[in-house]
């Protein structure tokens, strides 16, 4: 008798992901090495949501100039995202995108440039990121709008953290007339939408932070205005803890760097000093470049962090070494749906 050829259960093929979407496509293809790593890490997202578990993302590196916010808004609208720790300057790009875009200058061969060649960017009035220059009056623009709002609160004797003060200039519309993208793919106005925080440790590292400091060394402006980096800790403890009572929070991040090891730490902080029990992050993902040597926190392995009770040896764990330009757009782009 001829063996009965076997069928994929009902189930099975009704849960399966389109035929031509991006997800049907990982599942068919990324089956080793770091694509094999890329699949299961959104799947294991994925399955965190389902749950009922909610997602905070540290995102280091020059994402926002690389436009991820045309996916990582939807993210966030979708409720795939509930906190954000960026490097500032992640923070204040998007929205120099959202401002300036139609304006930047695309520099495809930026890695063969004389330095002749980047003089004359700097004189033109750019200053450039990789296969970017961003213009001088896109600065300018926020610049303005942040002294503004700063100005208002130092007035008011009231302190607010940087992200919620561009949430202030969005709200006022003051930048509206000079919008060159769609809102709809800004990952900060979705933040806002949502009010979801943006923590942004060494905020004085990004060009509003350099010059809110000038500000206030030309007397312009009162520093308490901008509340300080271990008020981001405290109020992203409190997030943490009041989030732990009813679900499982998980850390998806993008680089390494300050971004990632500020919010991480937020769990050992809890248990160690405040003696509060907690559960450790029920999920951890990381796209990273960095080789795993020199004591790099951009290369450390994830197993690394359960040694600092950040991790425990349960959670599921991914290292993609790959260039997040590529890898998280499809990780979200899975864990959308698409």
């Amino acid at each position: 008798m001829t063996p009965k050829k076997p069928t994929r259960p009902a189930a099975a093929a009704t849960n399966a992901p389109p035929t031509g979407s991006v997800s049907a496509f990982m599942e068919r293809h990324f089956r080793h090495f770091n694509a094999r790593e890329t699949l299961e890490a959104a799947r294991a997202y994925k399955a965190h949501l389902a749950s009922g578990g909610k997602m905070l993302l540290a995102m280091a590196g020059a994402m926002s100039t690389a436009e991820i916010g045309t996916i990582l808004a939807r993210m966030i609208r979708a409720d795939k995202v509930h906190a954000v720790s960026c490097t500032a300057a992640n923070l204040e790009e998007d929205i120099y995108n959202l401002i300036g875009h139609d304006d930047y200058r695309q520099i495809p061969n930026y890695r063969e440039l004389t330095i002749e060649q980047e003089a004359r960017i700097l004189r033109d009035g750019y200053s450039r990121v990789t296969d970017t220059a961003i213009p001088e009056k896109t600065f300018k623009l926020i610049d303005d709008a942040f002294l503004e709002v700063c100005r208002k609160a130092d007035a008011d004797g009231e302190q607010y953290f940087p992200y919620e003060y561009f949430y202030q200039i969005l709200d006022s519309g003051v930048l509206e007339p000079y919008y060159h993208i769609s809102p709809r793919d800004s990952w900060v106005v979705a933040a806002r939408e949502k009010n979801i925080p943006i923590y942004t440790p060494g905020w004085e590292d990004s060009t509003t932070g350099n010059t809110f400091a000038a500000w206030v060394m030309q007397k312009m402006i009162g520093r308490h205005a901008v509340r300080p980096g271990t008020e981001q800790m405290e109020h992203l403890i409190n997030w943490y803890i009041e989030n732990d009572r009813t679900c499982s929070l998980g850390f998806f991040q993008i680089g390494g760097g300050i971004a990632g090891d500020f919010a991480i730490c937020a769990v050992p902080t809890i248990i160690i000093d405040m003696k509060i029990k907690i559960r450790l992050w029920g999920y951890f993902a990381q796209i990273s470049d960095s080789v795993t040597s020199y004591g790099s926190y951009s290369g450390a392995v994830p197993t690394e962090k359960i040694s600092w009770m950040k991790l425990d040896p349960s959670t599921p764990r991914f290292m993609i070494n790959s260039d997040a330009t590529v890898v998280a757009p499809l990780i979200f782009a899975y864990v959308l749906g698409d």
